[in-house]
């Protein structure tokens, strides 16, 4: 596989790679994307301070996460049903992510079941959970995770209902996804025009089932899959689902989907050991705040008691500058890693976060800042609003 020489370029050969209902899945956003393009424009907002004549070789990247070390601090967010983009999907992220030192959330979603990821993974992995089934259903799920050797548990609670995906509905793709004959009859034109992608879906067997419907070794029944997938809008977790799986959980506790500060607070004061800013990739509320948008807010009320993750918008090495410096611990990166593996499966996943990681490296000797750790608002500034009546040559 040809590198990348960004995550722009490995989002432009995944569109080429994949069939356009699946790059879709992965592209889109909720309503007219605005809270996706904020999660970009946010970082905009902000330069990073140069120290020059500082003399080092290597900028130290390494850091830690809830007491887990990492290589650097760019680490894999959860993301459903990869076996659509790639086979190998959750597998591939798992591969990556121990062999290159990091840590990697893996969704309820997956394609592959949580015992099969576990396998993949000899580094920390921390199990993404939505309530599949009910609140039965996750206490089955959150045993079996704790069985399989997960260390941390992620809650979502900004999923009470599906986003409004217009680019999924437009190819007439919804939640949970049905395999029929309609929808295949449908997709069958613009997936026979991706050879090579639909020859590896066929050989493996139409990978777009949720490998954790059913407990390891059962039957896969996909009606009732689709059952438990459907219901787990009926009764979404909330505020006291989170105190009670506190309880029930003795490992890392996460909570992912925060935005206000008085949530990441409420957050604290349940349990919680970190907490995920995100606005799950712009993909649920539409005209939501952007994830580095909301970050310093987030930190100011919660940074001296948990570790904050951003989760959203991140593209470049000075990205996860800015972010740390406003107060993240690390940062998670989802689409970047499935334009990767839809170009290229495991070796693609790896490129985008070494893509990502050296890019890092190189601003941080740029910036003349040896490590990670240093890392404060002093090294970034608010960027000035370009006045309305600037001539628009001069606002590039």
């Amino acid at each position: 596989m040809k590198p990348f020489i960004s995550v722009t370029d490995a989002r432009r050969r995944a569109r080429r790679a994949l069939p356009s209902s699946v790059f879709d899945v992965v592209d889109g956003g909720s309503d007219d994307e605005v809270t996706m393009r904020r999660n970009r424009e946010a970082f905009e907002g902000w330069s990073v301070s140069q120290r020059v004549g500082v003399e080092f070789d290597r900028a130290d990247l390494t850091t830690t996460l809830h007491g887990n070390p990492l290589a650097a601090p760019v680490v894999f967010a959860p993301c459903g049903l990869t076996g659509l983009v790639h086979p190998d999907g959750e597998l591939a992220v798992a591969r990556v992510a121990s062999r290159r030192g990091t840590l990697a959330m893996f969704s309820t979603f997956s394609t592959h079941s949580l015992e099969t990821i576990a396998l993949a993974a000899s580094g920390p992995k921390w199990f993404q959970l939505y309530f599949l089934g009910g609140r039965a259903g996750a206490d089955q799920l959150v045993a079996r995770a704790e069985t399989a050797g997960f260390t941390g548990l992620v809650i979502t609670l900004d999923t009470s209902v599906v986003g409004n995906r217009e680019r999924d509905l437009a190819h007439g793709i919804s939640y949970p996804m049905e395999r029929d004959v309609g929808t295949v009859a449908r997709l069958l034109p613009q997936l026979m025009r991706h050879p090579r992608w639909l020859g590896r879906f066929l050989r493996a067997g139409l990978p777009m089932d949720m490998g954790n419907a059913s407990d390891p070794g059962a039957a896969r029944d996909r009606r009732a899959a689709s059952d438990m997938a459907a219901g787990m809008f009926e009764s979404p977790p909330g505020w006291p689902d989170v105190e009670r799986l506190r309880e029930r959980w003795g490992g890392t506790l996460v909570v992912k989907g925060v935005l206000d500060p008085r949530d990441a607070r409420r957050a604290v004061e349940l349990g919680a050991d970190v907490v995920v800013v995100s606005n799950h990739g712009g993909r649920q509320l539409g005209s939501a705040m952007g994830t580095l948008q909301a970050l310093p807010a987030v930190v100011a009320e919660v940074g001296d008691s948990v570790e904050v993750v951003l989760d959203g918008g991140v593209r470049r090495g000075t990205d996860v500058v800015k972010a740390l410096a406003l107060g993240a611990r690390a940062v998670a990166i989802g689409r970047p890693y499935l334009y990767g593996l839809g170009v290229g499966g495991e070796q693609g996943v790896e490129a985008v976060w070494s893509v990502l990681v050296d890019g890092l490296a190189r601003d941080m000797r740029l910036a003349g800042c040896p490590s990670v750790r240093q890392l404060s608002g002093e090294w970034i500034q608010r960027c000035p609003e370009p006045r309305s009546n600037e001539p628009s040559a001069m606002r590039r």
